[in-house]
């Protein structure tokens, strides 16, 4: 983790960094990191863990104020019923993630703005960036995966993924070392046929017979050839110069169920939708 901050510069001095604690493994396993980070570090930065409450069936939602409040670390539960809305509205039999998602990212992002956060940290590791890439290179057509910082559209949050360079495999290993209170996810835990699950089994199999398929790939995105593909606006193939080429806004028409995968804009519909269900606007 502490390379990953280096290289990508997550962390200053003065930052103030709100680490997305969902109950899985990835964030517990993060904020736990990002602590023995902050002790150790040269730069002093502030932590305020926040979960958001959806209010699924059964949800335990005493389990993450009793463990933050034993380790000491600052919280905020932010409670609001993106479970009913998503399943008001997403069909029975369709992936719930592309609502979910932006739902939880507006209330997010409005969060971090109140709480004067500076970054906002998520648990997304090294799989999940190969994952992404392989779903964007198999469904939708292009050489992109989840940027490790990036800054939202409105230019208001800066998100940061300080597990990058974790694999899934050490992440599991050290969660169930120290023993933390899993809480599994009920919304979405039933949908077992997306399109990245088929991908994570995909990437699964080729590693049984290549073990060091999933370092080759993440090495492989910090290795970039741009006179070696087909972009015309990454590389002037006519007088031999790259080209800085610049993020196009949003992604396209990407199918729902890829959208909570890789699409980072802002969740500028997402108002609308929590008014008309009666809840406060997140935008």
């Amino acid at each position: 983790m502490g390379r990953a901050i280096g290289d990508f510069g997550m962390i200053e001095d003065g930052d103030k960094v709100m680490v997305c604690l969902s109950g899985g493994k990835d964030s517990y396993t993060m904020l736990d990191l990002l602590l023995d980070v902050q002790r150790r570090a040269p730069v002093k930065f502030e932590i305020l863990a926040v979960n958001l409450d959806q209010k699924q069936p059964d949800f335990p939602e005493e389990v993450l104020p009793n463990y933050l409040t034993e380790i000491g670390v600052p919280f905020r539960i932010v409670e609001e019923d993106t479970y009913t809305i998503v399943k008001k509205h997403i069909p029975e039999g369709q992936t719930f993630c592309s609502l979910c998602s932006r739902l939880r990212r507006g209330i997010l992002y409005t969060t971090a703005i109140e709480e004067g956060c500076t970054k906002i940290a998520l648990g997304h590791h090294a799989d999940d960036i190969i994952n992404t890439f392989l779903l964007n290179l198999f469904f939708v057509g292009q050489l992109k995966a989840m940027p490790p910082i990036l800054r939202s559209d409105a230019g208001t949050n800066t998100i940061i993924r300080p597990l990058a360079y974790c694999q899934e495999s050490e992440i599991a290993k050290y969660s169930e070392e120290r023993q933390f209170p899993i809480i599994p996810c009920n919304l979405c835990g039933s949908q077992p046929n997306l399109k990245r699950a088929r991908v994570k089994r995909l990437v699964s199999d080729l590693a049984a017979e290549i073990p060091s398929l999933r370092s080759s790939i993440l090495t492989a995105l910090t290795n970039v050839t741009g006179s070696h593909l087909l972009d015309t606006e990454l590389y002037d193939f006519r007088n031999f110069e790259p080209i800085v080429k610049k993020i196009p806004p949003g992604h396209g028409s990407v199918e729902k169920e890829l959208d909570a995968v890789f699409d980072h804009s802002e969740p500028t519909f997402v108002p609308n939708l929590m008014q008309s269900a009666g809840l406060e606007a997140t935008n």
